[in-house]
């Protein structure tokens, strides 16, 4: 009978220790297991934006890069479109909070850009045609953002817009 007595004793110091201890570490039992890693939250809807705006951007300076490999001329003329993009790019990086992995599902920047063209078909009509996409990308993506952002996007999707009209012009 002793040892009885004293087993229940222990079990309910055990339990109230236990229940102390719940209650001071704000713990519900509902968390996760002891040891287990915390749960990553995911990244914020601007942070998943910027890293889409991210990747359309890239691709459209890899298909600037393309095109002025078809002679010099055509390359000094796409220089300076270039590096306005290489500049914007650059701008939206410095934004993005940390370097995030995109979500499952997002689309490709090809896919969310209107297609990639081939490598053999990059020319200024191309060029012109990715570049009002884009601009009407920046008109859509502005409503749904913070001020700041919303400014970025805006100056950036009338910069496109200008080498849209830009490259319609011939030469």
């Amino acid at each position: 009978m002793r040892q009885r007595a004293l087993t229940r004793r222990v079990v309910l110091r055990g339990t109230a220790v236990a229940a102390v201890a719940a209650s001071v570490a704000g713990c519900s039992g509902a968390g996760p297991a002891p040891g287990a890693a915390p749960t990553p939250r995911p990244p914020d809807a601007e942070t998943v934006l910027l890293t889409g705006v991210i990747a359309d951007k890239e691709q459209m300076v890899a298909l600037y890069r393309q095109a002025a490999r078809a002679n010099a001329k055509t390359a000094a003329r796409l220089q300076p479109f270039q590096q306005r993009h290489e500049a914007h790019l650059a701008e939206l990086r410095r934004r993005l909070p940390a370097p995030v992995p995109p979500p499952a599902g997002t689309p490709t920047p090809s896919a969310s850009a209107g297609g990639s063209p081939s490598a053999a078909a990059v020319s200024i009509g191309t060029l012109r045609q990715m570049e009002g996409k884009a601009a009407a990308a920046r008109v859509r993506q502005v409503r749904t953002v913070s001020a700041p952002l919303a400014q970025l996007l805006a100056s950036i999707g009338a910069c496109e817009a200008a080498h849209a009209a830009a490259l319609a012009r011939p030469r």
